[in-house]
């Protein structure tokens, strides 16, 4: 009976779209979707170096001080481009945070995560057992169905870097944005240089390319622009986009009696979130502000 009980739980559930839950002790690992990962890569990368290349095929304040002998600028600008793709590969690639097991099923321990619940913290307090890999998650973790993995201090998977967004790899990827958006910003500048509008078919089939290449560079301009305020806001109030979007659904939220139990004040949060170099023990900043138990 419980067989038949389990089978069917499983079958309502990839009806709903989801993985049914497994047995217990079990832990599912789907493997990262490198395909799909290699391709987005892939893309990112062309299409940065193509509008870079591009921007020195036309008439543009960049190919003009290059045929000038003044190389400071074009030189700076490709520097800056090689920095946001290699940004781009290290954010893309990083262990963004995985709650981790060694082969016993024990969670592993490191220095910087030992006592996880502190001896503070009151005892009727307890880890939830992730219901997919059955993994013992700290407070502000989340299991991603993308990556099949649970992420510490998750924020969102993004596509665009085929990767999580978690406590390891947020401030890098706030860093990659802003220097994105230098990149966009100078590029939008030098694309425009090089457009002297001319009503003609001849002057828009020879500046095709160039024109298309402006546009790319305004969507993406606007999308990197607000991404970047975004997640300023939400690292300056020490939350994550998860927790902004779901919060009614978070029981150590729902349950809290202080609106953001882990804001410590603008300052203190961009400067622990930027230049603190560890994992974070949330429990401990959690109940100190007499957060309810969850």
């Amino acid at each position: 009976g419980r067989l038949v009980s389990l089978v069917g739980t499983g079958r309502r559930s990839w009806r709903r779209g989801s993985p049914p839950h497994p047995l217990p002790g079990a832990r599912m690992r789907w493997g990262a979707p490198w395909g799909s990962g290699c391709l987005v890569r892939a893309a990112h990368t062309g299409l940065s170096w193509g509008v870079t290349v591009g921007l020195f095929l036309y008439p543009t304040d960049l190919r003009r001080q290059e045929e000038q002998g003044e190389l400071l600028q074009p030189l700076c600008f490709v520097l800056l481009v090689l920095c946001s793709v290699l940004l781009y590969f290290i954010v893309s690639l990083m262990d963004p945070g995985y709650v981790e097991q060694d082969a016993e099923g024990k969670e592993t321990v490191r220095e910087e995560q030992k006592a996880m619940i502190p001896q503070q913290v009151p005892s009727a307090v307890r880890l939830r057992r992730c219901g997919y890999c059955m993994l013992k998650q700290p407070m502000r973790a989340k299991h991603c169905q993308a990556c099949q993995h649970c992420v510490r201090r998750y924020d969102h998977h993004c596509p665009w870097i085929e990767n999580c967004v978690g406590e390891r790899n947020h401030p890098l990827f706030v860093i990659y944005l802003a220097v994105q958006l230098v990149v966009l910003l100078w590029a939008l500048q030098v694309a425009w240089s090089g457009l002297n509008f001319e009503l003609s078919w001849t002057w828009l089939l020879h500046n095709f390319l160039l024109l298309v290449s402006f546009l790319v560079i305004a969507v993406f301009t606007v999308v990197v622009s607000l991404l970047l305020i975004s997640h300023l806001y939400l690292v300056s109030c020490n939350t994550t986009t998860w927790e902004f979007i779901s919060r009614h659904r978070i029981s150590y939220l729902k349950q809290c009696k202080e609106e953001n139990p882990f804001d410590q004040g603008i300052f203190r949060n961009l400067w622990k979130f930027f230049c603190a170099c560890r994992l974070v023990t949330w429990e401990n900043l959690y109940f100190q502000g007499d957060g309810d138990t969850v």
